[in-house]
C-alpha cells in the first residue's frame, strides 16, 4: 500500500516562497504518476502539477506556471514542490497524490479521480 506524507506547509506573506515535501513509501514495481493538488476553503480541489517519477510527463496547471517547480529525490522517495511568488489565492490545503499511470497520462495533468493514493495534506496560508 502506497503511503504519502506531506510536510513543509506554513504561513507566508504574498510574494514569499515555500517548499513542500511528499515522502512516499510502499511503492511496488514501476514508476508512478505523482501529483500536487490543492483545495481552498469553500472551493473544489484543483490540480497544481503532475510528474512521472520515471522522468518526463510533467504538467503545470496555468495558475502556477512559471512560479512553482516540481522535483524529486528518488533515493529518498520524496517529491518536492518549490512555490515562489506566492499569492493570497494560493491559500489552501495542499495534497500529494500518486497513481500507477504512465508518462503520457501524467503529461496531460490527469484528473484527481484517477489518483487512488493521497496524503493527509499540508496547509499553506498566504497573507496579503
Amino acid at each position: 500500500q502506497v503511503q504519502l506524507v506531506e510536510s513543509g506547509g506554513g504561513s507566508v506573506q504574498a510574494g514569499g516562497s515555500l517548499t513542500l515535501a511528499c515522502a512516499a513509501s510502499g511503492y511496488t514495481g514501476s514508476s508512478y504518476c505523482m501529483g500536487w493538488f490543492r483545495q481552498a476553503p469553500g472551493k473544489e480541489r484543483e490540480g497544481v502539477v503532475t510528474a512521472y517519477t520515471g522522468g518526463g510527463g510533467t504538467y503545470y496547471y496555468d495558475s502556477v506556471k512559471g512560479r512553482f517547480t516540481i522535483s524529486q529525490n528518488n533515493a529518498k522517495n520524496t517529491l518536492y514542490l518549490q512555490m515562489n511568488s506566492l499569492k493570497p489565492d494560493g491559500t489552501a490545503m495542499y495534497y500529494c497524490a500518486a497513481a500507477k499511470l504512465g508518462p503520457v497520462y501524467c503529461a496531460t495533468g490527469g484528473h484527481q479521480t484517477d489518483f487512488p493514493y493521497w496524503g493527509q495534506g499540508t496547509q499553506v496560508t498566504v497573507s496579503s
